[in-house]
């Protein structure tokens, strides 16, 4: 009787298994690996960013860095919070070169604004919008966008790790070379920098009595 195969297919092996199996030569590990993050990379750059062609291109740029680099890397440690470092610094690169802080075109969506206001994990952690949105939920939506790219670089970036990413706080400061407190700090701030943006932004119930 044959022996089973003990080999468990690459889709089931983790994240730095398959770094491991790419730097032994194994092009297909790196694939997986690259499709693993397709989606999740490619929104944070596109929220970073605020342009979908640039956070292909960034995407790109990261993941051949990743290659170019992955002889440096200590599988004993997480491969995410190294991967999103390295886009997140392209990111900034890119934006400092083209000396663009603010676009339009960021995929975050949110639900339908309601008097009072809503909290803001409810507004940042929403995921792209859906295809029947109505129309208040669309400008709604892009105020959100708006606000989340006229933040600061370095406010925008660990708000995002922090919120669409979930990294932890260590994590972000590990990995962006930057105290913990720092880390802390920053996402307060961002935090109170677009509730401010955000009640001066926000749509109004035009239908509610005066």
């Amino acid at each position: 009787m044959p022996e089973p195969d003990a080999t468990p297919p690459l889709e089931d092996l983790t994240d730095e298994q398959l770094l491991g199996r790419h730097r032994s030569g194994d092009e297909k590990a790196f694939e997986v690996l690259i499709e693993r993050y397709r989606l999740e990379l490619f929104h944070f750059l596109a929220r970073f960013l605020g342009d979908r062609t640039s956070a292909d291109d960034i995407f790109q740029e990261a993941f051949i860095q990743v290659h170019i680099s992955a002889g440096t890397f200590d599988t004993s440690r997480r491969f995410k919070p190294w991967l999103f470092t390295i886009a997140a610094n392209k990111a900034r690169d890119h934006l400092r070169k083209n000396k663009r802080q603010k676009a339009a075109s960021l995929s975050a969506s949110v639900d339908q604004h309601q008097d009072g206001g809503q909290a803001f994990i409810d507004l940042m952690e929403a995921d792209l919008p859906l295809p029947q949105e109505k129309a208040q939920q669309k400008e709604t939506g892009q105020i959100v966008r708006d606000v989340v790219s006229s933040l600061p670089e370095h406010l925008r970036e660990v708000l995002l790790l922090a919120y669409f990413n979930r990294m932890a706080y260590r994590e972000i400061a590990e990995n962006l070379g930057i105290p913990l407190g720092t880390v802390k700090s920053r996402l307060h701030a961002a935090v109170g920098t677009f509730a401010e943006l955000w009640k001066a932004q926000a749509p109004k119930d035009e239908d509610a009595p005066g």
